[in-house]
């Protein structure tokens, strides 16, 4: 794959990815494109095809592993989600650094491909405030709430894992695990702008 460096960012629901991603995306607008995923589940109001996820059925996203075009998928609360090929080439081709955002299921399946990404945990201080954020966000059951908890708690383990992850950021202030995300991709955001300007 040419282009610079994939970025895999993981992290368990509530991390705080989202929000370090969008403040990347802001300031470093044409640097890097969010590598868009697919999904079986039904949209969320104001979620968008082909902008939030790709929105498709079982059987087409199971042909299409079958096929050999994706780089990982896993299944959650019933609902399949993966990483196509194609995806993360639509942002390589515009000369971006690809994000993709993945459960640490898909961090050891990309550890079997030829990706060669920078891998960022992002992780709360603590279960408790996990939990407190999540609870805040007032999006989950109770039930979804707990299966996320139980998710977040393995997710946490498994990342403990050596050499799994390139950098670790603990998310309890913002403007430092910010600051600590630039600092690890400083580099290849230098090199797309440089190669942008030949």
């Amino acid at each position: 794959m040419q282009g610079p460096r994939p970025v895999v960012l993981s992290g368990p629901s509530g991390a705080g990815k989202s929000t370090l991603l969008k403040k990347l995306l802001k300031d470093y607008e044409n640097i890097f494109g969010f590598s868009v995923s697919h999904t079986t589940r039904q949209p969320r109001p104001g979620e968008v095809n082909g902008k939030d996820y790709h929105f498709v059925t079982r059987e087409e996203m199971q042909k299409e592993i079958d096929a050999g075009e994706f780089i990982e998928h896993a299944e959650f609360s019933g609902n399949m989600y993966g990483t196509s090929k194609g995806a993360v080439q639509a942002v390589q081709a515009q000369n971006q650094i690809c994000v993709l955002d993945i459960d640490i299921q898909g961090v050891k399946n990309i550890k079997k491909t030829e990706l060669n990404p920078i891998y960022i945990s992002v992780q709360p201080p603590s279960i408790e405030i996990l939990e407190k954020r999540l609870r805040d966000r007032k999006t989950e059951t109770e039930e979804s709430l707990l299966k996320r908890l139980t998710a977040a708690r393995v997710d946490l383990e498994l990342s403990k894992e050596p050499g799994l992850f390139d950098l670790v950021i603990i998310n309890d202030d913002l403007e430092k695990a910010y600051s600590e995300l630039k600092g690890v991709l400083l580099e290849e955001i230098k090199k797309t702008e440089e190669s942008r300007k030949s």
